[in-house]
């Protein structure tokens, strides 16, 4: 199912894209060396009740996992890049964290994620990558244009990646949003111009580029969700939402 929304309802999913950017950024102020992935968990599912929305992520329950899953945010550490279930484990300085949320906020889905390096005591080449992760986000945002096609989207983001020395993962990828969390298109992180859905205004999506150093292949943890890099390499994962409008593509997650 692919949603088109009128811009009224536009208007109305904005709020949940502001609240999931605000939430991540403020997250991000908060965790340090020391700090717990189960904390993360707990500060965010009040957050959530704080501002009535609902978890797209408690009873999420697809094939892919071992659901449900449980928890309202993935806390990926180090080798893991997807689907980091939280649990007790203590960040410490330099660890490479990806945090992936996603809610429902007035009956509209905002999906996003950021990584980032505990404390200041980072690996260059950490940051190097969430830099590609960044830069390729941005280039596929741009690329999300009325008129194009999702394949223009994978296409720009596969350049960035492959450029940066990546190698591309093509089983997750990005995905349209709106009322549910994962609707169609599927869009794949690599890819072929003018191939693909027709992009229209109307249209939410949710792009996210994801890399692991060295490797293409995901292994699976024994908690039946959390992904990890086969190599033992570090990862890196940026995600926004945005909206497709008759003025070009805009970013819905940003903080504040």
């Amino acid at each position: 199912m692919i949603e088109i929304l009128t811009p009224a309802q536009l208007e109305q999913a904005r709020p949940a894209g502001r609240f999931v950017g605000t939430t991540l950024q403020a997250l991000r102020e908060r965790v340090g060396a020391g700090t717990n992935l189960l904390e993360i968990d707990d500060w965010t599912r009040q957050l959530i009740a704080d501002a009535g929305a609902v978890s797209c992520y408690v009873d999420y329950a697809p094939a892919f996992g071992r659901g449900p899953f449980g928890k309202v945010i993935c806390t990926s550490v180090n080798d893991a890049v997807l689907h980091g279930l939280p649990h007790d484990y203590a960040l410490v300085e330099g660890d490479l964290l990806t945090l992936d949320f996603a809610i429902s906020l007035d009956g509209w889905v905002a999906d996003a994620a950021i990584s980032f390096i505990v404390g200041d005591a980072g690996d260059w080449a950490d940051q190097q990558m969430i830099d590609a992760t960044e830069v390729a986000l941005a280039a596929g945002v741009a690329a999300a244009r009325p008129g194009g096609f999702v394949g223009d989207i994978s296409a720009a983001i596969g350049a960035e990646l492959t450029g940066a020395g990546f190698s591309v993962n093509g089983d997750f990828g990005g995905h349209g949003v709106g009322r549910t969390m994962h609707q169609d298109p599927h869009i794949a992180n690599a890819g072929t111009p003018r191939r693909g859905y027709r992009l229209r205004p109307g249209m939410l999506l949710a792009i996210e580029p994801w890399v692991m150093r060295g490797t293409s292949r995901l292994v699976k943890d024994p908690d039946g969700w959390t992904l990890r890099s086969a190599n033992g390499g570090r990862t890196a994962h940026s995600e926004h939402t945005i909206a497709i409008t008759a003025d070009g593509p805009q970013i819905l997650t940003h903080a504040g």
